[in-house]
């Protein structure tokens, strides 16, 4: 539900020229982060931090895309039983490494998500996109 949100405010019909690629994170290459111009993160909040998949990803990537995608535009949302804390922080502590710039509010979801919350991811994407028309 929140990543479907995510990918229809990115590929809403008002924006342009922006062309949007989802990628598991265990299928999500350096070449894949080197290609694109912005990202979008999402990961369940798994026994207090992020998924293995997403921590996988950025094992993977952060060596050979750290200078080459310094200062590019990326979000994030989780969704956590009951807390995000810890998915929230070692995403930020990644992030802040690879010298990524927050270009929306995360969204943080503890519990079943809400109209809201899927109202907050729709933006999300929306948001990631428009800031890359051309």
């Amino acid at each position: 539900m929140m990543l479907e949100s995510v990918v229809t405010g990115a590929t809403d019909p008002e924006i342009e020229g922006v062309r949007v690629v989802r990628r598991a994170a265990l299928a999500a290459t350096a070449v894949d982060v080197l290609e694109a111009d912005g990202y979008v993160l999402g990961t369940p909040a798994n026994l207090g931090y992020m998924s293995g998949a997403l921590k996988h990803f950025f094992d993977q990537v952060y060596y050979p895309c750290l200078d080459e995608t310094r200062g590019r535009p990326f979000g994030y949302y989780v969704h956590g039983g009951s807390d995000t804390t810890g998915a929230v922080r070692g995403i930020e502590a990644v992030t802040t490494g690879l010298g990524w710039q927050r270009a929306a509010p995360a969204v943080t979801v503890a519990g079943e998500p809400g109209k809201a919350d899927v109202e907050a991811c729709w933006e999300l994407g929306a948001a990631l996109a428009a800031g890359l028309m051309d």
